[in-house]
């Protein structure tokens, strides 16, 4: 009995020990699996609208539960600042994502015309307390590169940096003052704050000062493109909208484009040199950067990766386009008809980059172009080192008139930029063309002499005034030289000496539909009347057939005199041709509309058969293969 007794009194008194806190272990371990465990490592306000764990903890130093922040929001950051027991970096990085948690929950409730004070404050705030962060707590910048905490301090910066820019701007959209439109250093003031917007090194088109819209590029989604290249780095991510439309009839003013939708990236800065400094200031600034002229800035002594997105721009450009409608329409001579080839730059303009040329084929436009320029750009050495420029021009028209017009346009386009062409942009030029597009790039390196004008005389006997009117009207068309900054080209499924399909039943039906814009007709009417004699033949006949389509064919006396043009010495050719038919002999086989033989040219540098139908420039081994010509044309 005395025994048991003694046993019972032993176990009551080890769990009166067990019951204090220091006596009994209280801790009990499960497992969780990779997921959960990165979802809890790095959830946060952005990622799941909850408060993350880093904040978390720091919290829990103060006593104080995240539930409580959801209704106390005040009171959590009064909290954060007063106590001594945190470590500068948990206290700024905890008291950047309660201020972002303050601004979503202001954002999303706000009215206009009621708390914009309140909800720029607030974004203003969470940059603020991020950048003391980011740059004047004790460890650099550099030292915490591969920590999760920075990554999404980070991100708290780069969204309050374009909440701010963006809402500032649909304010003084809709309430516009004489400043905001045109001074380059705009300064406003909100509540207790100063704001300076400043702008480095953007270039908007027609020299604009302020755009039309501000689209953060976060917003954007594009189906089509394979990839959407961008670069991580510190600062917001925008399109800055110069033109709601991409195609007008401006062209017959000025023949090229600036690009209407530039990418910017846009930083956020504040005076002081110590956190204390920078915690007391009112003042901030806010400066709008060229991600393709720039990779990394400087704030506060510490050089810091710029932000970028590459494909924004181009994407937002596309979709806005409507060249997938216009071209077909200009064909038949339907809607908006495009009369005049027209050049537009992908990005601003720079002096120092290397420019690509991009034509595309019949009933086509920019948009064949969509993933090779993508791809362009999501290269960085390429991206560094080159800028694309693509024409769009009239299939309908006649290739000798394209052909002119083209070049014309380009040439106006380079004295404009650079009118002493020495940049390095106008030298060394590269031509990519593809289908018709080949052929007219073909045309530009090449050197007609006198052969062309001499056929024509030959089909043509004109004397007289008769033949210097003619010769006035007609000689640009068929006495020309190589454009002389192009020293590379790239021809893609190009019908060099025609296609046999324009000869088909079928296509010789359509091509009845197509319609030379009124302004070519009309002046190539005046000259049909002054080939014929003077009661025969109506000179309507001569021009009835008069479209893109006939030049196309294998039969056509123009495509067969152009095709043993000598293309020019300085420049190096590569060819690149689709087989649709690989049962066939590499002679005999075709494209699916242009054959091998029609394609292949003598003396290339490269030829690159590819297992593919006609629009070959789409397939990734077409894109690796221009890929690789441009970086070979880097180094030569």
């Amino acid at each position: 009995m005395r025994s048991s007794h003694m046993k019972r009194i032993t176990f009551l008194f080890l769990l009166w020990i067990c019951m204090i806190p220091a006596g009994c272990a209280g801790v009990k371990v499960s497992f969780v699996s990779s997921s959960d465990y990165m979802s809890l490592r790095r959830g946060d306000i952005l990622t799941t609208g909850d408060l993350s764990a880093y904040t978390g903890a720091a919290l829990q130093v103060v006593g104080i539960e995240k539930k409580q922040c959801d209704k106390q929001g005040a009171f959590c950051r009064q909290a954060l600042m007063e106590t001594i027991g945190l470590h500068g970096e948990n206290r700024m990085s905890a008291l950047a994502e309660l201020w972002l948690k303050e601004a979503m929950t202001l954002d999303k409730n706000f009215v206009e015309g009621g708390r914009i004070e309140e909800v720029l404050n607030a974004y203003l705030e969470t940059a603020r307390y991020a950048y003391v962060y980011l740059f004047l707590t004790k460890r650099s910048f550099n030292k915490r590169a591969l920590e999760d905490r920075q990554t999404q301090v980070r991100d708290y910066y780069n969204y309050a940096v374009q909440k701010t820019l963006t809402t500032l701007f649909e304010y003084y959209r809709k309430n516009p003052t004489t400043e905001m439109e045109h001074q380059r250093d705009t300064v406003v003031r909100f509540g207790t704050w100063h704001i300076t917007v400043r702008n480095e090194d953007v270039r908007l088109a027609a020299q604009r000062i302020m755009p039309e819209d501000l689209i953060p590029a976060s917003s954007l989604s594009f189906a089509g493109l394979r990839n959407q290249y961008r670069r991580d780095g510190l600062g917001a991510e925008l399109v800055a909208v110069t033109s709601r439309r991409v195609v007008d009839r401006q062209s017959a003013e000025v023949p090229f484009s600036e690009t209407p939708f530039p990418a910017v990236t846009a930083v956020m800065s504040f005076p002081g040199n110590s956190p204390g400094e920078v915690l007391e200031t009112r003042d901030v600034v806010i400066t709008g950067y060229d991600p393709y002229g720039r990779e990394s800035v400087q704030l506060a002594g510490t050089e810091v990766p710029l932000a970028a997105n590459f494909t924004s721009g181009y994407g937002l450009w596309l979709a806005r386009s409507g060249f997938a409608a216009q071209s077909l329409l200009t064909l038949i001579g339907r809607g908006d008809v495009l009369e005049m080839p027209r050049v537009y730059l992908m990005q601003p303009y720079n002096p120092q980059r290397h420019i690509v040329i991009m034509l595309h084929g019949l009933a086509s436009s920019p948009e064949a172009w969509i993933n090779l320029a993508n791809e362009v750009l999501g290269d960085e050495t390429l991206r560094q080192n080159f800028q694309i420029w693509q024409v769009y021009y009239p299939t309908n028209a006649p290739i000798a008139y394209n052909h002119y017009e083209i070049y014309q346009a380009i040439r106006q386009t380079l004295e404009y930029f650079d009118p002493a062409g020495k940049a390095r942009a106008s030298r060394k030029i590269l031509l990519v063309g593809h289908s018709m597009g080949g052929i007219l790039s073909r045309l530009m390196v090449s050197s007609s002499g006198d052969r062309l004008w001499e056929a024509f005389l030959k089909m043509y006997p004109l004397e007289g005034r008769r033949l210097e009117r003619v010769s006035k009207e007609l000689g640009p068309y068929m006495k020309f030289d190589p454009l002389p900054q192009v020293t590379r080209a790239i021809f893609i499924a190009a019908p060099h000496k025609g296609t046999p399909v324009a000869e088909w039943a079928v296509v010789r039906w359509f091509a009845d539909f197509i319609t030379v814009p009124f302004s070519v007709l009309g002046r190539f009417k005046e000259v049909a009347q002054l080939l014929v004699d003077p009661g025969s033949a109506n000179p309507v006949s001569l021009t009835r057939s008069f479209n893109s389509i006939d030049n196309l064919s294998n039969r056509d006396s123009f495509i067969q005199l152009t095709s043993t043009l000598p293309i020019s010495p300085r420049v190096r050719y590569h060819s690149i041709i689709g087989n649709h038919t690989p049962k066939k002999s590499l002679a005999d086989s075709s494209d699916g509309v242009v054959p091998y033989s029609s394609s292949h040219l003598e003396g290339a540098d490269s030829e690159k058969v590819i297992l593919s139908a006609h629009s070959v420039q789409e397939k990734p081994e077409a894109i690796i293969e221009i890929r690789r010509i441009m970086h070979l044309h880097l180094k030569e």
